[in-house]
């Protein structure tokens, strides 16, 4: 049945087969940068366009809520119409939004098409993850694929800052959009020559009522999140707000109930396994891009900090998580996933805590320690929230778990943002570093719902150390015959 269904798998050489994981981890990587670069270049952007940090953050927010609304369906697209013209279509949009960027004349232009890269980066990453599946047929080569994917996503998001630092030195910040193209390119015609075509055996139905919906609610959402420290959080516009996410939300759940294939299945978040690991995306998140929001603000507007010197300081961050990702990795496949996740939940914690009584001469060496902590942590979290995820749902439902943790993630880091800019919205540098002492508590909190998360983290009965392992194995074998 094998070779039937998909006789281009046994035939990809192993060199190959690992070119291909090259060419979909260099996508991947992009998606992460673009969603963390931009971050340390705000302050110059709000100069050269004069913008202020209200609109600062929709810049940010308008990339990551039309990746997190489109992710699920994209997958659903690529499933249908070929996963590598989907990945191929990604690649062109986001370029070409790219090079608008690049090119913007006014904020909101810029936002615009902060909003067409999104597009495009929706069918970037669950499209690329689901080639890498289909090119990695033996399950524990697919495995140890899956842990460089990984990390090299927690890669892009810690580098995201310092890359951005160093080109806002010498180049400006359209150079932040600049950079992309040199590497679509590469990817374009690296996809073209070695990514082999592949479609789901069947495609799952597009649910459009839902898939408004969703974006509906997510855009309200955080648009409340960002405008409320404007028109004030109990206006009559703050209200509508209220109400409109109120009913989207309801309207999203009843349409998804009743639809026979859902965007976003309502009963899968009746497994406290699954539901704990999409509390945690999103809090890790939240952890991560109101950091380095905090971070890019105080370091620049308080302690006026060039963009590279901010950018270099969350280097202790890029590096916790690059080192820790992949020892997380194969600790999950070790001991289970609670271990690592408490190791995550704790040294974001800590990290957080560091800071909450930050001042205007806080050390540098104490700045440096609390990015070390979070970036460790983070490093720690994302191999177990997938594997929870993942592991919490039927082997049939995996790639339905990958999707929406991704989408977790994505709206982690808009609500982050959000949450972040109200804080600092219309402070003057003198008062930044007392204005962000709550965002501060709010990280350690995030830290301390993933020790909550990592209670829930395995299934009841579920046995750890070799027994694991062999469930695992069984787990995978299982889910390599339903993605054939």
């Amino acid at each position: 049945m094998t070779a039937t269904t998909h006789p281009v798998r046994p035939t990809l050489s192993a060199r190959r087969r690992w070119t291909v994981l090259a060419v979909c981890c260099l996508s991947m990587f992009l998606v992460g940068l673009d969603t963390t670069i931009v971050n340390v270049g705000l302050p110059a952007i709000g100069r050269g366009l004069d913008v202020d940090t209200r609109g600062l953050e929709w810049i940010v927010d308008a990339y990551t809520l039309v990746l997190a609304s489109l992710l699920i369906s994209s997958g659903a697209l690529a499933d249908r119409f070929g996963r590598r013209r989907v990945f191929q279509c990604g690649l062109a949009v986001f370029g070409a939004a790219s090079l608008v960027c690049a090119l913007a004349p006014s904020a909101g232009v810029l936002v615009a098409a902060r909003a067409l890269q999104g597009v495009g980066a929706s069918m970037l990453s669950p499209v690329a993850l689901a080639i890498v599946v289909n090119a990695m047929p033996d399950p524990k080569e697919r495995a140890q694929a899956i842990g460089i994917w990984a990390s090299v996503f927690g890669l892009s998001m810690a580098a995201g800052p310092l890359t951005g630092g160093a080109l806002l030195e010498g180049l400006g910040w359209r150079a932040l959009f600049w950079i992309n193209a040199p590497v679509i390119a590469a990817a374009l015609l690296l996809s073209a020559v070695f990514v082999p075509e592949s479609r789901a055996q069947r495609a799952r139905r597009l649910d459009l009522p839902g898939q408004v919906l969703l974006t509906m609610v997510l855009a309200v959402a955080v648009g409340v999140l960002i405008e409320g420290p404007h028109i004030g959080w109990t206006s009559p516009a703050a209200l509508a707000g209220y109400a409109w996410a109120a009913v989207a939300t309801a309207g999203f759940v009843w349409v998804e109930f009743r639809r026979r294939e859902p965007l976003v299945d309502p009963r899968l978040f009746g497994r406290p396994v699954f539901s704990g690991a999409v509390v945690g995306a999103v809090a890790v998140f939240v952890a991560l891009n109101t950091t380095l929001l905090l971070n890019t603000f105080y370091l620049q507007h308080a302690r006026e900090w060039t963009p590279l010197a901010a950018g270099v300081a969350t280097l202790p961050l890029a590096v916790g998580a690059t080192v820790c990702a992949p020892w997380s990795g194969r600790m999950v496949g070790r001991t289970g996933p609670r271990l690592p996740l408490l190791l995550a939940g704790g040294f974001i914690t800590a990290g957080g805590l560091c800071l909450v009584r930050l001042t205007p001469h806080t050390s540098v060496l104490l700045l440096l320690t609390a990015y070390s902590l979070i970036g460790i942590g983070f490093g720690f979290a994302n191999a177990p929230i997938t594997n929870t995820a993942v592991n919490g749902l039927p082997p049939a439902r995996a790639g339905v778990a990958g999707a929406i943790t991704s989408t977790a993630r994505q709206l982690g880091s808009a609500v982050g943002i959000a949450l972040a800019g109200g804080l600092v919205t219309a402070t003057d540098p003198t008062g930044l570093a007392l204005a962000s002492r709550p965002g501060w508590i709010l990280v350690a909190a995030c830290g301390v719902l993933l020790l909550l998360v990592a209670r829930v983290s395995r299934p009841k009965g579920a046995a750890a150390g070799p027994a694991s392992r062999r469930r695992g194995e069984l787990r995978a074998s299982l889910q390599r015959t339903v993605v054939r």
